[in-house]
């Protein structure tokens, strides 16, 4: 049914209520309605109407998936609109349209009058291009797993998979190959948006599926996507997603991060030399060839300079940035706009050498006027990454990233449309101020603004001294766990160094592993924290421990979650990636706490930029970070209402620093402890009430 039609339809008669429809949802799926899920969807409901911004903390086993599916949906059925849900990982979007969106379509398909639709929509780098599978991908060695025979050879068997594939698919969606296939045999059958000739040009664009998803995420009530994506269509001058007037952002904790990723940008003197020789043939060979000087001077430049974070321009880029840059500006006026008379093939080749000028050219310009401020009024940060010496050596690359995303977030996302943010983690310290902060959000403090009595809507007239307006609520969560959860804090521990783990903590996993029978998640700081304690505990343990990296992830999960008697040790992955409910985990240990490396170049650059400007770098970013963090990995130990166990957290700073408080604030209210034998007493008791 059209959109209008459907407008139409929803006026003659009115729609049940948000708790109405949410009581008819959980009795159809066979749940139970739950306190938290209540107050979430009547808070979601409630800024859809009044147009204000909600963040919501909804813990493990909330049901806030429900909470906001049924007021969104409830509002594109009655307005004829569509409603865009983000998501950071794929997992979470898997759960919403395999499982969440076609049940509670089905079960509200009766009181609001017809069932409701939904899509979910990548970016076009997620879609094999038909296109490109037909033309071949351009010729470049640097994409061609280097020198490594097996390599070619292996990624050759991939791309002849995917030819093979290309007839069965139906939606040409990479997610839906499985086994998958490498990112170079990806990148030989899919284009960027840059990339794309668009649907009028290319022979086969009606065909296209990336065409096809954005058509059927169009007449979709929900559009099920990732940040990334929301991300591409905040950053770019072209419409990404469908029309929408409310975005849901779940797992808004990645929200930050995932945007920071998007609107970074790279540099090497392979993209360059790759510019040069797409640009060869369609442009005249000298000027092409002042780009090919410039990559080989950029190559010498960045061979001899170290690696990390660059507070000023080192001199000998300040002549081969500004050559890189005006090498691609001229070839990028030589190539011209598209040609009329171009056939596919030479529009094809054209499209691609324009987008890579573009982007060697544009982040040529963003690396230069990176340091023309000071210090505390710089946009980006610039680092250089690659280490020839390492196992797995990379060629050096220049990176310039956005020191703050709050104001992009601000005007191109929460000044657009109604947004609900929501997360398991959000209120850091006891407070949503801390994330409001990185959202470009103000502070919760703001005065409330009154909707006028005259109008028919419960949303504010717009005003001259408009500012963004946005309300924190914390819903809870449906487990006790105070009852339920020990949070041990090894005081005496000798604070972590940089040499490893210390002999004491050691002793003291053993100890607590002992303890509990097994039944352990270890979640190390650092991959080779992890793989020291692995190798020194499995001679001293009784239990089997896998450790990250020995097999697949999901297959370590899996052994973890069947063999209650198994430990699991790993790193960051772990910390938000594990839902094993029952007696199999019930001991959550953390190494250390989870700041931020001191050579991170963003985080560090974030830092003194706060400092910069009179506050507290290390509050506001480092342990910022470790709060979300330690809050995420804390949660794998309650993934049911039966759930019981200790979190062990083996670094005496969060008992003994000034900043523990902040980080304490931030975790679910177990019941604490500095006592070894407490948290160890309470293991053997659970252990010996566990099934056997």
């Amino acid at each position: 049914m059209p959109k209008t039609a459907e407008l139409t339809a929803a006026r003659k008669g009115s729609l049940p209520g948000v708790l109405e429809l949410l009581t008819h949802a959980v009795e159809s799926v066979g749940g139970a309605e739950r306190p938290g899920q209540v107050a979430m969807a009547d808070a979601v409901g409630r800024a859809i109407r009044t147009g204000e911004h909600l963040a919501v903390q909804a813990g493990t086993g909330t049901g806030k998936s429900l909470a906001y599916l049924v007021p969104a949906i409830r509002h594109a059925v009655e307005k004829g609109t569509t409603v865009v849900v983000s998501t950071a990982t794929i997992a979470l979007q898997r759960q919403l349209v395999d499982r969440d969106l076609p049940r509670l379509a089905k079960a509200l398909k009766k009181p609001l009058g017809r069932e409701p639709t939904f899509a979910i929509l990548k970016g076009r780098r997620n879609y094999l291009c038909l296109h490109r599978l037909d033309t071949g991908a351009p010729e470049e060695p640097e994409d061609q797993g280097l020198f490594d025979p097996f390599a070619v050879s292996r990624m050759g068997k991939e791309v002849k998979r995917l030819h093979e594939w290309s007839s069965d698919t139906e939606t040409g969606d990479r997610d839906e190959l499985v086994p998958g296939v490498s990112d170079q045999a990806w990148r030989q059958v899919s284009v960027s948006a840059r990339e794309c000739l668009g649907v009028s040009r290319c022979p086969i664009g009606t065909d296209c599926f990336a065409e096809r998803a954005r058509a059927e995420a169009g007449r979709a009530d929900v559009v099920v996507t990732n940040h990334a994506l929301l991300a591409i269509d905040a950053l770019q001058g072209y419409q990404v997603l469908p029309e929408h007037d409310v975005v849901v952002i779940d797992e808004a904790h990645e929200l930050v991060d995932r945007v920071t990723s998007v609107a970074t940008a790279e540099l090497t003197s392979a993209m360059v030399s790759t510019a040069g020789r797409r640009c060869g043939k369609l442009i005249d060979a000298d000027v092409a060839d002042r780009l090919m000087e410039a990559s080989d001077g950029l190559a010498l430049v960045l061979d001899d300079l170290p690696s990390g974070r660059m507070d000023s321009l080192p001199q000998a880029l300040k002549g081969a940035l500004p050559a890189v840059r005006d090498a691609a500006h001229t070839c990028l006026s030589a190539l011209g706009s598209d040609r009329k008379d171009d056939g596919a093939d030479e529009a094809t080749a054209r499209k691609l050498a324009r987008t890579l000028l573009e982007e060697v050219h544009d982040t040529a310009v963003r690396l230069l006027e990176a340091f023309d401020e000071d210090q505390a009024h710089r946009p980006d940060v610039v680092w250089l990454s690659g280490d020839p010496y390492s196992s797995n050596p990379r060629p050096p690359a220049l990176h310039v990233a956005p020191l703050s995303v709050a104001g992009l977030l601000r005007e191109r996302v929460f000044g657009q449309t109604t947004t609900v943010l929501t997360s398991a983690t959000l209120a850091l310290g006891g407070t949503f101020d801390t994330l409001a902060r990185q959202w470009g959000l103000p502070p919760s403090q703001a005065a409330e603004r009154k909707p006028d009595p005259g109008t028919a809507t419960e949303k504010a007239a717009p005003s001259d001294k408009e500012t963004v307006r946005w309300t924190g609520l914390d819903v809870g969560s449906p487990f006790d766990h105070r009852k339920n959860g020990i949070l041990y804090m090894a005081k005496h521990l000798p604070t972590p160094g940089r040499d490893g783990l210390a002999e004491r903590t050691l002793d003291e996993i053993a100890e607590l592993i002992e303890a509990a029978g097994g039944r352990t998640l270890g979640l190390f700081s650092s991959m080779r924290a992890a793989k020291q304690a692995t190798e020194e505990l499995r001679d001293r343990v009784k239990h089997p421990i896998l450790c990250q990296g020995d097999d697949s992830t999901s297959l370590l999960v899996r052994k973890f979650s069947e063999d209650p008697r198994t430990c699991l040790f790993g790193t960051l992955s772990l910390w938000q990636g594990v839902d094993v409910p029952g007696p199999a985990l019930q001991l959550v240990l953390v190494d250390r706490l989870p700041f931020p490396r001191p050579d991170d170049p963003v985080s560090s650059a974030r830092q003194r930029a706060v400092e910069a400007r009179g506050g507290n770098g290390f509050l506001t970013v480092a342990a910022t970070h470790a709060a979300l963090l330690l809050a995420q990995g804390v949660g794998r130990l309650h993934r049911s209402t039966s759930d019981r166990g200790v979190v062990a957290i083996l670094d005496s700073r969060l008992a003994n620093a000034r900043y523990g408080g902040f980080l304490r604030a931030s975790l679910p209210p177990f019941w604490p402890t500095t006592d070894p034998e407490v948290a160890r007493a309470a293991l053997r008791r659970l252990d010996a009430a566990a099934p056997a």
